[in-house]
């Protein structure tokens, strides 16, 4: 069994000289949101949900993304809305969010 139900990254990188990146679309921030969130929920800790950073997660062009461990389901998203149905539906419920799946 793993160490958490559910293992989410942020790609949070920021590449100099405006090239296309994760963090110029507030990856930092929506990151940032989701840990809160899930603390706020209660789902944090040994095998609940654990949100964490990313460097480059070498998918630039489909940002910004996440990946979710275990199962391996990448993920974009544009704002809190997004984060929410990732949360409510896929790490809540077991649900594939399809309309943000990559």
């Amino acid at each position: 069994m793993s160490y958490y139900q559910y293992h989410v990254f942020f790609c949070i990188n920021q590449r100099e000289g405006g090239a296309k990146c994760c963090n110029n679309f507030c990856a930092q921030e929506l990151r940032d949101y989701a840990k809160q969130r899930i603390k706020s929920l209660k789902l944090d800790g040994k095998k609940k949900i654990r949100i964490n950073n990313a460097g480059c997660l070498d998918r630039c062009n489909e940002g910004p993304v996440i990946v979710i461990y275990p199962e391996e389901t990448w993920y974009t998203y544009i704002d809190q809305e997004d984060i929410d149905e990732i949360i409510d539906e896929h790490l809540l419920k077991g649900n594939i969010v399809e309309r943000l799946k990559i």
